[in-house]
Formats: C-alpha cells, sequence, structure tokens
C-alpha cells in the first residue's frame, strides 16, 4: 500500500471572496448571532462570512469553531442556497484543522452530507464530494465514514460525477483505504472499472493521475483487486503509461501496483506485465525515478526475467544482464528494439553520473594552494 496519506483538494480552503483578516470580538459576536438567527437570510450571510474568514487563517479557524453546530443544522433546511453555504463553510473550517474535522461528524454532519451524493444538485454533490475528502484526512474520522454507508456512494460519483467530484471521491476512498478493513468494502463494490476509465482520460502526469494510482495500489493488495485490474481492458496498459509518462509521485505508485501485484504470484502476472511493454518504464525509473521507484523498478525487473533468483553470489546479475535476458524473451522487433535503446540511454546516464561523482571527488581531494609562508610543516611539532 502507499504511504501517501493525500490531505490537500484543489476545493480545500476554496473561496470567491476576499479578505481573511483576523476578526474582532465585534465582528465574531455579529456572525455568532447571524448563524444562529431564524432568517434564513442572515445564516446564508453568515456562512458566506465563515468561509471568507476562514480560507487561509488557523486562527479565525479556531475562533469560528462554535459556529461547526449551526451550520451543520443548515445542511438539514430544504433550501439548496443554505445547504451549499453551509458546506462550504464547513468545508474551510475543516481544513488543516483536526478538532474542527472530528466536530463537525460529531455534530452530525456525515447523514446529510452523504444523502448530498446522491443529489441531482450537480454543485451539492461536487460540494458533499469535497467536504468528505477533507474530513476522510482525520484518522479519527475513517471507521465512522466507513460504517455509515459513504463507500458505494462514492463509487457511484467515481462513476457518475463531474471531473472535481470524481477527483475527490478517488481520494477519499484512498484516504479510507489505509484502513486496511476497509479495502475489501471498497472493492466489494467494484471500484476499479470506474477508476480505470477515469485514469485513462487523464493527462498521466495530473495529480488526478497520480491520485488514481494511489488507490490502485492500495487496492491490488488484496487479490479481489489484482483481479479486477487485470479483467479490465486496458488497465493493466493504464497503469504502464503512467510508469512512462507520470510525475515523480504518480510513477511511484504505478509501479508500485504492479510490483505488488508481481510479488503476490509472479507466474501469473509477468506475462501481463510484459505484454503491456513496462520495461522501457522500468528501466527509466532506475536511474531518474524517487529513490523508492527506484528500488522497487529494480526488484520488478528482477521478477520479470526468466528466473527470479541470482544464479549464485559469485554469479549475481547486473540490471543490465538481467534486463537483456528479458529482452530476449520478448515479442515484437519495436518493443525490444525500444527497450534496447532505453538500456543504452540507462548505461549512458548512470556513466555520466558515475563520472560527475568522480570529479567532485577530485576536487575534494585536492589539496587548497596556500601560501608558502601557510603550509603546515611537515615535521609536527611538541
Amino acid at each position: 500500500m502507499g504511504s501517501l496519506e493525500i490531505r490537500v483538494s484543489s476545493r480545500e480552503g476554496s473561496s470567491d471572496c476576499g479578505g481573511t483578516g483576523r476578526v474582532s470580538a465585534a465582528e465574531l459576536q455579529g456572525i455568532m448571532d447571524r448563524i444562529r438567527s431564524r432568517v434564513e437570510e442572515h445564516k446564508v450571510q453568515a456562512a458566506m462570512d465563515i468561509r471568507r474568514l476562514t480560507k487561509t487563517s488557523s486562527r479565525n479557524r479556531r475562533h469560528l469553531s462554535p459556529a461547526v453546530e449551526p451550520l451543520v443544522s443548515m445542511l438539514r433546511s430544504r433550501s439548496s442556497e443554505s445547504n451549499e453555504a453551509a458546506i462550504l463553510a464547513l468545508l474551510n473550517l475543516a481544513v488543516k484543522d483536526e478538532r474542527n474535522k472530528i466536530s463537525i461528524l460529531e455534530a452530525g454532519a456525515l447523514e446529510p452530507l452523504i444523502s448530498f451524493l446522491e443529489s441531482t444538485n450537480g454543485n451539492l454533490q461536487e460540494y458533499a464530494t469535497a467536504a468528505l475528502f477533507t474530513l476522510s484526512a482525520s484518522s479519527v474520522n475513517k471507521s465512522r465514514m466507513s460504517a455509515s454507508g459513504a463507500i458505494p456512494l462514492l463509487v457511484k460519483v467515481l462513476t457518475d460525477g463531474s471531473q472535481q467530484a470524481k477527483i475527490d471521491a478517488t481520494v477519499t476512498l484512498y484516504n479510507l483505504s489505509t484502513i486496511v478493513d476497509n479495502i475489501n468494502t471498497i472493492l466489494s463494490f467494484h471500484p476499479i472499472p470506474p477508476l480505470v476509465a477515469f485514469l485513462k482520460t487523464c493527462n498521466k502526469s495530473s495529480k488526478t493521475s497520480e491520485k488514481c494510482c494511489a488507490l490502485l495500489e492500495s487496492l491490488v493488495v488484496l487479490d479481489e483487486g489484482r483481479t479486477a485490474l487485470t479483467s479490465e481492458e486496458g488497465g493493466v496498459l493504464a497503469v504502464v503509461e503512467v510508469l512512462e509518462e507520470g510525475s515523480p509521485q504518480s510513477r511511484e505508485h504505478a509501479v508500485g501496483a504492479l510490483l505488488t501485484m508481481c510479488e503476490s504470484d509472479r507466474s501469473r502476472y509477468r506475462e501481463v506485465i510484459l505484454k503491456e511493454g513496462a520495461i522501457p518504464g522500468l528501466l527509466e525509473l532506475t536511474v531518474q525515478g524517487t529513490l523508492k521507484s527506484q528500488a522497487k523498478a529494480r526488484r520488478l525487473l528482477e521478477l520479470l526475467r526468466d528466473s527470479p533468483y541470482p544464479r549464485s553470489e559469485l554469479q549475481a546479475d547486473t540490471l543490465e544482464n538481467i534486463v537483456s535476458n528479458i529482452v530476449s524473451q520478448m515479442d515484437g522487433d519495436e518493443q525490444a528494439e525500444k527497450a534496447k535503446k532505453m538500456l543504452a540511454e540507462m548505461v549512458q546516464i548512470s556513466m555520466e553520473k558515475s563520472l560527475r561523482h568522480l570529479q567532485r571527488r577530485a576536487l575534494m581531494c585536492t589539496p587548497t594552494e596556500l601560501p608558502l609562508g601557510k603550509r603546515p610543516s611537515e615535521v609536527s611539532s611538541k
């Protein structure tokens, strides 16, 4: 499972309003009076003010935390304007504030937020998904959210929601998947087909792609997840494309997912991964990826060769030998040539890095030229 805990959404802390200065005692009291008013317009205006003032200020989030309960009450209003204003205010109150995240759920926000996932109002569904994403970053909230029936509705949003709602649903599911017991529950609602479909439409170097791969890496920990990914047309290929074209973090999740599959059952997944042309991307990762990506790519290359075991300690395979072994078994001249080219480039990069390293060492080892009068004596004094 990936180590990334995704916490920041493009919607967290968003606001159309300017100004986030310190709240005076009088202004704070005025906002609290309006949010508790029986007049709908006053409450909506107060919610908008809370959203504005908590956009970037952690101090204001603390000062305005007493507004959580009346805002949650607004979620039960029949007015969509009131619902939307309350969600956006709660969203900003929860950003980077663990206590507010917990108190929002304790105040009863979960049930109405989940109901909004089924709303025909696109904005309401989108804002509710963003709020659940933000709240799911709290470890205290995860179990409660999982037990609330949110998971099947989040999968539905991943299937049918807007682009932004799909992104936030993906990350919410990822955050919930960090509780191992939840992975089975998530998989029981068949999230991989819509997740793969979403990944295929993404720019492979985007944050969206990173979030999709993070969730996939979590889900393939179980056999049901691996079976679903390989059964989905183009599923493994979509991951391989991220391996080649993604951001450093996306590629780390992609190689992690493929490595998990191959380590779980090499005989079952080796040919599947080779068939989709993973070798060039893996070669590049061994020299240009993050430290974790490099280690995972090397391990996966070892598993993908004809025999995953070294012949002996004295004849341990180099990476070049491992890759040559793989290339020699590959079908398709084009793919083999591409792999050989990547290997040559990798070796060249490695040689250049080694040369730079030697040059740096040479510079470090060269004694500084000192004036004759300041050179240390060769005979030590006692």
